[in-house]
């Protein structure tokens, strides 16, 4: 493993940003590390890289234990979020700082300067400073930069968040073919879950300092461990239904107690894209008002309020609206085809597809 991280803590003070976390990036991995702020995730970045020391636990990058390691010794490239370039220095300059520290020879830095120029497409760019360049340029500088010396690890904190979401997009697909090309172990801090699903092999979910869950783009997305990553990753609808009668309701909604006696609550929670919406009252079960119509491209979002006052969002591509025939303010009805059931404490019980009542449609 390139780094591994056992039973990691970090304290300030009385306060704890990182508890008991644990956790391996493999040689050449591409790893996000992804949560909302005050999650934890750019404290273990910044103990990775030496900027922060662990209260408690153990830090290895390839296989040596780093916890008192200073950050010249780690060999990793570091990116920050505000790229950090020297503002006097040209991009040539800039890329060969780290190597003149290190005593490089003169050729020696020409040679890897001018192929990190051509690997990055600064070509023309050498001798310009960073207020000549755009934001995805600085970007592409300061990563070179970061990778001039050869490091075995990079980490970038926030790569993108300082650009526009054009230039943001074309940067998550360099940054893919980049890793592709050069296989070097890398680990990113982002609060974007798109840009984590997009560009990871693997991500790590932080909340208040506890490692949430750690999966591919799709184990966290379709196979979320509790409510916080469901609702974080995506978006989850949730419903509180109350047994009776052995069975679970919501005004008119019902579903099976799943082992819930009389009197007990349910709580379940379903994707936009597990809602099934007809214009025919009499397609499916459960009834609504299509209230909101969001355009998103290729796929719209609409909203539907219940007759109890509930909003669930829905999902559905702009050819299946169009088929439909849906229209804004028309009542529609409704089907939810697959569920989880979600414990007192957030975690997820069982996973569930309905089964539509006798005499209404297929629903799938």
């Amino acid at each position: 493993m390139s780094i591994e991280l056992r039973n990691v803590s970090k304290r300030f003070g009385d306060v704890v940003a990182v508890d008991d976390v644990s956790f391996s990036v493999g040689d050449g991995e591409l790893v996000a590390l992804l949560g909302p702020s005050g999650g934890g995730k750019t404290t273990v970045l910044r103990m990775i890289a030496g900027l922060e020391m662990p209260s408690g636990g153990d830090l290895l990058i390839r296989g040596q234990r780093v916890n008192d390691v200073a950050v010249q010794q780690r060999n990793i490239g570091f990116v920050f979020q505000g790229y950090a370039l020297f503002r006097t220095m040209s991009v040539f300059d800039n890329i060969a700082f780290g190597l003149s520290i290190r005593r490089w020879s003169r050729s020696d830095i020409q040679s890897r300067v001018e192929e990190l120029v051509g690997i990055f497409g600064l070509g023309g760019l050498e001798r310009r400073l960073p207020h000549q360049l755009s934001g995805g340029q600085r970007q592409r500088v300061a990563i070179a930069r970061a990778l001039a010396s050869k490091p075995g690890v990079l980490l970038l904190d926030e790569p993108f968040a300082a650009v526009d979401a054009k230039i943001r997009q074309e940067l998550r697909e360099w940054l893919v073919r980049l890793h592709d090309q050069l296989d070097v172990t890398t680990v990113f801090v982002t609060h974007d879950q798109e840009e984590a699903m997009e560009v990871a092999s693997r991500i790590v979910i932080f909340s208040r300092g506890k490692l949430e869950q750690i999966g591919s783009p799709r184990d966290v997305y379709e196979q979320p461990v509790n409510e916080f990553v469901a609702r974080f990753i995506g978006v989850m609808n949730v419903l509180e239904l109350t047994v009776k009668g052995g069975v679970a309701q919501f005004g008119q909604l019902s579903f099976p107690s799943h082992g819930k006696a009389d009197g007990q609550t349910l709580r379940i929670g379903f994707r936009p894209y597990a809602i099934k919406v007809s214009r025919n009252p009499a397609e499916y079960p459960f009834r609504a008002v299509l209230k909101h119509v969001f355009f998103l491209g290729v796929m719209l979002r609409i909203e539907l309020v219940t007759p109890e006052g509930s909003s669930l969002r829905v999902r559905i591509s702009k050819e299946e609206f169009s088929r439909l025939g849906l229209v804004e303010d028309e009542p529609v009805s409704f089907f939810i085809r697959e569920y989880r059931v979600l414990g007192g404490d957030g975690e997820f019980e069982a996973h569930a597809n309905s089964v539509l009542p006798e005499g209404f449609g297929e629903g799938i």
